[in-house]
């Protein structure tokens, strides 16, 4: 045993741990993964590890020989019954479709793929049709449906499990942007209160302090279990276990130590974690509190030591802030003041009372409604909030450093480090002023349109996108629609963009702007500007969002003038229809000549060719989709653009684009978002530099 304690001391015995966990997951991740099911097979059977309902959409995780996510939409209320008749563990069968996930398209799009491999997920299943082969009789996947379904309430569901995929995205964006939304995580802070209240209590039994250290041991693996082993939970249960370990047997290893035996084992677990945002939080703050526990603990008063924990984990999540969601609030090292007391010891505890004694579910839903109050009203002030454009990999390295020195620096006294750390903040800032320029974007929504202008410093949005959902009385839209939530916003972010000058629609179909009120609701937008022609029910809809918020709105203008670059709107007569009405926007970027179809259709081409002189066209956005009621060849052979691109859906239901559309469009170099992703057109030295997905 002497032995033992004497290896156990050894810092190098970590280090080295630690050192093969990286090397380790360095080799995993770039391994190609060897598929082992069948992915012609339109059978799948499997055990059901989890079910959820996201609005009309039925997510399964199904383990055969590997993990399967199979989805299901839901048509009508009385496929209800598909979920009740269906419970973890279960032998399934389902009909349907295999498709591997698709493979980021751009660097600015969310990596669906990278996603799902940190839980281990390499395939996607499109159900058909569904049925129930045996049901389970494992107790504790019983016991865990019991805990689920108990959890009725939403905000239960984040607090006792850590399940947050029922909170609505503009609230979860709400919590971001203050810079709480890591108290929504199941981590070391509610596993330690947990912990210490199941430790006081088997002392207030008289159970030895051994044992009870290995039964809250037993307690938190399986609660870890319960959780579907969230990485932030199994993080805290691990450090829990070793420590554990450490006072059972006297064995004296440091905390930091512990620590880097917890990482090791949790990569090894899992090498794909190192993806994971909740892992690289959770590490990264957790062992910078660890090695600053002597400091902070040097504070007697509480409200102190809260100040200098929330500064320190700001500080460390800077880069790991910057690198993915590309924003700072520096109030929330304020803001965490009081969240984390009031989360920690009122919201957390009366989610714990509320699950065992649901008579008290009402205090807690008040509590949260308090929280959801305060966090709305917090969010309305913006100037603490400031956006940061994406960069080389090498500065948020760069920031790592500086923020190690700042650490040290409060045993010491240098601080130019803090002036150097401030000075690259003011930097990254401002890189999209200092390097201004002029580019388009066609942002792939998906069947839709949306197209980003950024000219002389100004943000013009043309389109939203916009996909429609099954909506009734039983089912909301699911997030998974929230074009402008998952796609536009995180793409404006990482550009450097705050906020939308012209936000320009150019037609009332959902497929343009259905997304618009998403929006002006989560981002700022100066102007709106939309087509001639009636306002349906949409637009409609916008205006009453875009009155409240007193954002100006204009119709059926003719140009817009923005430093001297304007944008001509190429007005013909009012038709009998949507499309036809479609704002047609031209305009020229350091002599690039663009024009933007929206929808119109063949008629307006004819009226546009009658009475505007256009041709040359460098870079054209086809109308419609590429449908067969839009750019017909007497139209394209005037315009003779030299790029023609194409905003559509992949494997859409309509068939776009049409064949003979592609034929039309062949002198002309195509891009296809469904092809190519997200497209980019710079400008630099005068010359038009492309760039997509595939290049």
């Amino acid at each position: 045993m002497l032995r033992l304690r004497k290896i156990l001391l050894c810092n190098y015995l970590y280090y080295l741990i630690f050192l093969l966990s990286v090397i380790y997951t360095a080799i995993f991740i770039n391994i190609k993964h060897e598929l082992k099911l069948n992915l012609n097979s339109k059978i799948l059977i499997g055990r059901v590890e989890s079910i959820s309902l996201s609005g009309n959409k039925l997510s399964l995780i199904v383990k055969n020989k590997e993990k399967v996510k199979a989805t299901y939409y839901l048509t009508n209320k009385d496929e209800i019954h598909l979920i009740k008749q269906i419970h973890l563990g279960d032998k399934i069968r389902l009909e349907g479709e295999f498709s591997l996930p698709l493979t980021k398209k751009d660097e600015y799009s969310f990596d669906y793929e990278r996603y799902l491999k940190t839980k281990k997920i390499y395939y996607l299943f499109k159900i058909e049709k569904l049925s129930v082969i045996s049901s389970s009789k494992n107790i504790f996947l019983h016991i865990k449906e019991f805990v689920i379904n108990r959890c009725k309430d939403k905000y239960l569901k984040v607090f006792i499990l850590g399940d947050k995929s029922s909170l609505d995205s503009s609230v979860v964006r709400t919590y971001q942007d203050l810079g709480i939304s890591h108290l929504f995580a199941i981590s070391g802070m509610h596993v330690s209160l947990l912990s210490t209240m199941l430790l006081k209590l088997l002392k207030w039994l008289k159970v030895k302090e051994d044992n009870r250290l290995k039964i809250v041991s037993c307690i938190l693996l399986f609660y870890l279990f319960l959780t579907t082993f969230s990485v932030s939970i199994l993080r805290a249960v691990l450090f829990f276990i070793c420590f554990s370990f450490n006072k059972i047997y006297y064995t004296y290893i440091d905390s930091k130590n512990i620590f880097l035996l917890v990482a090791a084992i949790s990569l090894f677990i899992n090498p794909f974690y190192i993806y994971d945002v909740a892992f690289i939080y959770s590490y990264s703050i957790s062992f910078s509190l660890i090695v600053m526990a002597n400091f902070i603990n040097s504070f007697k008063s509480y409200f102190k030591s809260l100040f200098v924990t929330s500064l320190i984990s700001f500080l460390v999540g800077i880069p790991t802030s910057l690198y993915f969601f590309n924003q700072l609030n520096f109030l929330s090292i304020i803001y965490n003041l009081f969240y984390v007391p009031f989360i920690s010891y009122i919201v957390f505890p009366l989610a714990l009372i509320s699950f065992l004694v649901p008579q008290v579910l009402k205090v807690f839903e008040l509590s949260v409604s308090f929280l959801e109050f305060t966090a709305s009203t917090l969010s309305k002030i913006t100037f603490s909030k400031l956006i940061f454009c994406s960069c080389n990999i090498l500065i948020y390295f760069i920031y790592i450093i500086l923020i190690i020195g700042i650490l040290k620096l409060i045993s010491s006294s240098n601080k130019r480090v803090v002036l150097i750390f401030i000075l690259l903040l003011v930097f990254h800032y401002f890189i999209p002023t200092l390097f201004d320029k002029n580019y388009l974007m066609m942002i792939d929504v998906g069947q839709g349109d949306s197209i980003l202008i950024h000219s002389k410093g100004k943000n013009m949005l043309i389109d939203t996108g916009g996909i429609e959902t099954y909506q009734n009385k039983s089912f909301k839209s699911s997030n998974d629609s929230k074009v402008v939530i998952n796609t536009t916003i995180p793409v404006l972010k990482k550009l450097g963009i705050s906020k939308i000058d012209y936000l320009i629609l150019t037609h009332g179909d959902y497929d343009h702007m259905g997304e618009a009120i998403n929006l002006v609701n989560n981002f700022k937008v100066d102007n709106v500007i939309f087509n001639c022609g009636e306002f349906n029910e949409l637009e409609k809809e916008l205006i009453k969002v875009i009155d409240k918020k007193k954002i100006k709105y204009y119709s059926c203008i003719k140009e817009l003038n923005i430093d001297n670059n304007k944008l001509y709107f190429l007005q013909t007569k009012e038709y009998d229809n949507e499309n036809d009405n479609s704002n047609v926007i031209y305009t020229e970027l350091d002599g690039y000549k663009f024009m933007f179809m929206g929808d119109a259709g063949v008629e307006k081409e004819k009226d546009i060719l009658n009475k505007y002189n256009i041709s040359g066209i460098d870079v054209l956005k086809i109308g419609h989709h590429g449908s067969k009621t839009s750019s017909s060849k007497e139209f394209i052979n005037e315009i003779n653009p030299n790029y023609s691109i194409i905003s559509v859906g992949k494997n859409n239901r309509y068939g776009h684009p049409n064949k003979e559309v592609l034929n039309n469009l062949s002198d002309s170099k195509i891009y296809r978002t469904d092809q190519d992703g997200s497209i980019m057109f710079k400008i630099r030295n005068n010359k038009l530099k492309i760039k997509t997905c595939s290049s």
